[in-house]
């Protein structure tokens, strides 16, 4: 079995950014698990905006606007809660926590008081698929890894907003009408695309493909037919496709090597 920190290299600490549509808040925080239960500390957040977190998913809930009083608050807890959460403000109004700048990730990065930052970097609304928008993804350049993910529920789907956020701009990029059924091959296209998923990667950044909701037989399938088309591709700059489920145990079923061009099946 293949687990998270294995299936995504995760060996010395660093900043993770999670990009994409289809079950980045639920990776986000079943990581922080993993690596908060093996003693690590862990932060998560957003450059955007999240839901306030369950008390299932983060018990320690830190608000604050300046580096400062983030680490202020931090500090003292660490010792019995190696994983928190932090952002600036909870927005009552909509249940959300608005996030942090770039530019603030990477100085609580400096501190090197975390071990792990993971950052949800992207906004999706819930829908499986999603491009970005002029302004996305917001991702700090202090990022190691990223990880670029994909609800596979979306699919054969029809190409709407019901099922892709900013469906115009993915029908774009895949070289759809709006309203035509989503193809594995436009999935693959928007993946790869230099305006698609991981538009914006820090340069030194390792790039991952997470492939989500395969929990359902036929989407593992379509799982398997998107990662074959990507290693025909063969990106140096893509170091892993990932095949998962982030609801259930075991989150990672398979995982291809892109840059070698194999795979190991759970």
């Amino acid at each position: 079995m293949v687990s998270l920190r294995e299936g995504l290299l995760l060996e010395d600490g660093g900043v993770i950014s999670l990009v994409g549509a289809g079950g980045k808040t639920s990776l986000m925080f079943k990581l922080a698990r993993e690596l908060s239960a093996a003693g690590e500390t862990v932060l998560t957040t957003t450059t955007t905006k999240i839901y306030k977190p369950s008390a299932g998913q983060s018990t320690k809930l830190i608000l604050s606007g300046s580096v400062s009083g983030i680490l202020g608050q931090a500090r003292p807890l660490l010792g019995k809660q190696p994983h928190i959460t932090a952002a600036t403000e909870y927005l009552s109004d909509i249940g959300k926590l608005r996030g942090f700048s770039p530019e603030v990730v990477e100085d609580i990065w400096h501190s090197h008081l975390f071990q792990w930052i993971i950052v949800e970097a992207d906004g999706a609304a819930g829908r499986p698929l999603k491009a970005p928008a002029e302004h996305e993804p917001v991702i700090p350049a202090c990022t190691t890894r990223l990880v670029a993910m994909v609800g596979l529920n979306g699919t054969g789907k029809p190409l709407t907003a019901k099922w892709v956020f900013r469906p115009e701009r993915y029908a774009h990029l895949a070289g759809l009408d709006q309203g035509a059924e989503i193809s594995d091959t436009a999935v693959q296209t928007v993946l790869l695309h230099e305006n698609g998923s991981f538009k914006n990667a820090p340069a030194k950044a390792m790039r991952f493909i997470f492939c989500n909701h395969a929990d359902v037989p036929e989407n593992l399938t379509t799982g398997r037919r998107i990662a074959r088309m990507i290693l025909k591709k063969k990106n140096a700059y893509l170091k892993r496709l990932i095949i998962g489920q982030t609801l259930f145990e075991p989150p990672v079923l398979e995982v291809y090597d892109l840059a070698a061009g194999s795979e190991h099946e759970e």
